[in-house]
């Protein structure tokens, strides 16, 4: 087993409790502009970007190829952001359990701690704020070993927006922080998204079954561990370095 230099770590579900707000406000945003989705349907696709997610409920409610497609998109993207980011801006925002003592114990470890999301660059700034997670990085989104995180990576800096399942976030993550070999770096998140990113990016891909999707839901994709929370992930993690 190699010696790990990166964790990266998905944000709502894993690192921030996410007791299905996202997907409350992704009804409500749906509400508002007339689109229609099951929860099933949209649950399915939880970690990839956000405007992906609506452009692929509208191609399925009216065609990608409908006059009003493009629009659409937009209206119910924009009300989204809007409902989110005053969401995250007025209700609390917590870490996950074991959260905290995982990345105090990542810093002991000299392993470093990258955060990629499928939120864009502005809820994820608010949400990182909110958490004291933004001291000491720079204008790049990236910090130090002294501060809480030593990067933060969206689909808002990656070209086209892409976001997972492709493994640019991660691969940006590494570039900026100077590492280079993928099997030095674990992705953890609570997604099948998250899982296909992390094995795109050659890295080992984990997931907890404790935010968005079940273990039996995450079993069905290839992994290499699947955690009930952050806390039995940092016990695998301590038996692997030791």
């Amino acid at each position: 087993m190699p010696n790990f230099q990166l964790v990266v770590f998905d944000m709502a579900g894993t690192t921030v409790q996410d007791n299905n707000e996202v997907l409350a406000c992704f009804f409500e945003a749906a509400k508002q502009t007339g689109l229609i989705a099951s929860a099933d349907r949209v649950n399915a696709m939880m970690g990839l970007p956000k405007r992906v997610v609506f452009q692929t409920l509208w191609a399925d409610q009216i065609g990608a190829d409908h006059a009003d497609y493009g629009p659409q998109v937009e209206t119910s993207y924009d009300r989204f952001r809007t409902i989110l980011e005053t969401h995250y801006r007025t209700q609390p925002v917590a870490p996950t359990p074991g959260c905290l003592a995982l990345f105090d114990w990542l810093h002991t470890q000299n392993i470093a701690i990258a955060l990629n999301t499928g939120f864009y660059r502005a809820v994820t700034d608010i949400i990182l704020q909110r958490l004291g997670w933004d001291v000491g990085l720079n204008a790049d989104h990236i910090g130090d070993a002294t501060a809480p995180i030593q990067a933060s990576v969206t689909p808002s800096e990656i070209y086209g927006n892409e976001g997972r399942p492709a493994p640019f976030m991660i691969q940006k993550a590494m570039y900026r922080l100077g590492i280079h070999d993928p099997s030095r770096v674990i992705v953890i998140g609570d997604t099948p998204s998250d899982l296909a990113a992390g094995r795109n990016g050659g890295c080992r891909a984990c997931a907890v079954t404790n935010g968005t999707h079940t273990e039996a839901q995450l079993a069905a994709h290839p992994n290499d561990g699947l955690f009930a929370n952050l806390s039995d992930f940092q016990a695998k993690l301590e038996h692997w370095i030791a």
